[in-house]
């Protein structure tokens, strides 16, 4: 039996850079060996094609939004349901891995029952398809630390966590932004230990652009990412990689970095992190944050608009069928 079923859902096997992203990257999750089991989810072109060439399940039924978008409920459920690994992760298919994935993995789950990894990650330009010759591990993440950059810190492109843990997600729309915020927040509700990988575990994003996103915008640009703010129960509940409880360094579990930025933002989430009492936690936001208030408020409208739009582009839509 696998120790980690990792599923994702990956774009369209069409554009020449995406196939040759998501081969790589496909590429590096096997070269994990046999603790891994990989799940392709979804029905997107060309699909069926890669699981068949790289011996991997594939598991076109994911459930779709009204705009057919696949939803992370859906995703999250196959990918849980392939067998009985005790560890499940969820990772972008344009990430490339590495050993360190599952070291680290083994390190928490020796220390912790349930818990939430998630970790920072390397932004580079890959145009080719790599060679995966002996070796290519150690250079490829020396190329990164050398040459990349360091990703913010907004968010996660890798879940790993126990089967125990997440069993029941809002209908997100993958793809766009919220989501991957909202595990973070869960975690933490949950009283899951959620930690910052980003030192023991190496990942490196393949830059690539928006063009398979209606209009070609970013993902938190996307209409879709407004209804999963709100299945998400608001803005307040937008964590990311500081909101974590703990970190790992050289496979040490350690206390997050303490600084006054990091204080003010435990209070602002303790009432709803502790009382689930997200007005509270709102007010303290707009009185200790009051400009970044603001302009959460003027983006708020924006996508309020945005929704409007497409909830009558897609009436319409429907009328006429």
């Amino acid at each position: 039996m696998a120790l980690l079923t990792l599923f994702t859902t990956p774009k369209p096997f069409k554009d020449p850079h995406i196939v040759t992203i998501q081969r790589n990257a496909l590429r590096s999750w096997k070269a994990l060996g046999k603790d891994v089991e990989i799940v392709l989810v979804g029905d997107e072109h060309g699909m069926p094609e890669i699981a068949e060439e790289f011996g991997l399940i594939h598991r076109p039924e994911a459930r779709i939004n009204e705009q057919g978008t696949p939803l992370i409920s859906s995703i999250f459920d196959l990918g849980r349901a392939e067998n009985s690994s005790p560890y499940l992760a969820y990772v972008n298919t344009d990430i490339i891995l590495f050993p360190d994935f599952i070291e680290t993995l083994k390190t928490i789950g020796s220390q912790l029952q349930k818990f939430l990894l998630v970790g920072q990650r390397y932004d580079m330009d890959i145009l080719e398809e790599l060679p995966f010759e002996d070796g290519w591990q150690k250079e490829l993440l020396h190329q990164a630390q050398t040459q990349g950059k360091r990703h913010a810190r907004a968010g996660s492109d890798y879940f790993i966590f126990p089967r125990a843990c997440f069993k029941d997600i809002p209908d997100f729309s993958v793809g766009r932004a919220g989501w991957d915020n909202w595990m973070i927040f869960k975690g933490r509700k949950e009283k899951w230990t959620v930690v910052d990988c980003s030192e023991d575990i190496n990942i490196i994003h393949q830059n690539h652009d928006y063009s398979h996103l209606p209009g070609g915008q970013i993902h938190y640009r996307q209409p879709e990412t407004g209804v999963n703010i709100r299945l998400a129960g608001g803005r307040r509940t937008i964590f990311d990689l500081d909101d974590s409880a703990k970190r790992v360094v050289n496979g040490k579990l350690l206390p997050m970095p303490r600084s006054r930025a990091r204080c003010l933002r435990e209070l602002i989430h303790w009432p709803l992190l502790n009382l689930g009492w997200y007005g509270a936690s709102q007010f303290l936001f707009k009185t200790f944050k009051p400009e970044q208030a603001k302009r959460e408020a003027e983006r708020q409208k924006e996508m309020d608009a945005a929704l409007a739009a497409l909830a009558v582009q897609h009436g319409g839509q429907k009328g006429g069928q």
